[in-house]
């Protein structure tokens, strides 16, 4: 008996949940409980934590939220992926704009699923990523979904956001939780310098000139919450 359990444990898909908010990540946990086949090894309620705790137990499936605290999911996806190529990356989101499915694919994920998906369609999403598929959510525009798998954008001009770069975004996010640049520097490897300079930069490009003015881009972009 004890053999049968430790094969049918091997055969288990292993899963990990970075999503801040706790009852969410209890739904998910208890939902998961019940299905065979599948096991939650982890969870994080922040990106950083997230990566950190991922690099421990390299799960095979990992079900990540975009608007995460200190980083955000497009830069959890992008970090992972080049940490675990062969990691399947299932997001789920309220975000259902042509930009953030864009970049998410972009950034390595595997699925795009909306988050008041129905539980069978999330066990879809799921099943269909771990089987090397690429899910997209039912209430995405086909016109999204088809301009991405075919590789194809509708050329329009730059807006101020797009006109960041990635790592831009990421000190714009950092700036808007109230971050300090030293611990901004620290989250992201860079001296406090080099996050000066990102500050200015995003500032000019965004034509904004203090700290609620950029707290209230990054909210009305999705990359933080109103409290």
């Amino acid at each position: 008996m004890s053999r049968f359990l430790a094969e049918t444990m091997e055969n288990k898909e292993t899963v990990f949940i970075a999503e801040d908010h706790q009852l969410f990540r209890d739904g998910l946990k208890a939902m998961l409980a019940s299905k065979e086949g599948l096991e939650v090894i982890g969870e994080a309620s922040d990106g950083l934590e997230a990566i950190n705790s991922i690099k421990k137990k390299q799960p095979d499936l990992l079900l990540l939220d975009l608007s995460m605290p200190r980083l955000s999911g497009i830069s959890v996806i992008k970090e992972l992926r080049r940490l675990f190529p062969d990691m399947r990356i299932l997001v789920l989101t309220i975000h259902e704009s042509d930009q953030y499915v864009i970049e998410t694919f972009e950034a390595g994920a595997n699925g795009y699923c909306i988050k008041d998906a129905s539980r069978d369609e999330l066990l879809l999403a799921i099943n269909s990523v771990l089987n090397g598929k690429t899910y997209i959510s039912p209430g995405i525009s086909e016109n999204v979904m088809e301009g991405y798998l075919q590789g194809h954008k509708k050329i329009k001009s730059k807006s101020s956001w797009e006109s960041l770069t990635h790592r831009e975004r990421e000190v714009l996010k950092l700036l808007s939780e109230g971050y300090t640049n030293k611990q901004i520097g620290g989250f992201l490897n860079i001296s406090g310098k080099t996050v000066e300079k990102h500050r200015a930069n995003i500032m000019q490009k965004l034509d904004l000139h203090n700290a609620a003015a950029l707290t209230a881009f990054a909210i009305d972009q999705g990359l933080i919450q109103k409290e």
